[in-house]
């Protein structure tokens, strides 16, 4: 499957505790369809006290689903469409996303 966000993009989260926040896709997880974003879904894990170290509270990122963000465009603070389309270059024909709206290669 053919996902429409990639790793670095720029997004913006539609649904759940942190809508409207917005970061960059750190991770993703294809089998889950899972992506973690910077600054968003945080979540405080528990670390064990030991012999070595005391015990903490961390802060980090958890996976949120794929479908509740959306490409996010910072310029014209609006939600990318994202679609498909087939370019040639060099004898070769390759698949690259666009921009729905204005028809403009993502990249």
């Amino acid at each position: 499957m053919k996902l429409k966000i990639k790793r670095n993009d720029t997004v913006i989260v539609i649904a759940g505790k942190d809508k409207g926040k917005v970061g960059k896709v750190r991770s993703i997880n294809r089998e889950s369809n899972k992506v973690i974003v910077d600054g968003v879904n945080m979540v405080t894990k528990h670390i064990k006290r030991t012999v070595d170290r005391p015990g903490s509270k961390h802060k980090t990122e958890a996976a949120i689903h794929i479908s509740n963000v959306a490409l996010y465009d910072a310029e014209n603070s609006a939600i990318i469409k994202v679609g498909f389309t087939n370019v040639e270059e060099d004898g070769k024909r390759r698949t690259v996303r666009v921009n729905k709206k204005t028809n403009q290669q993502i990249d």
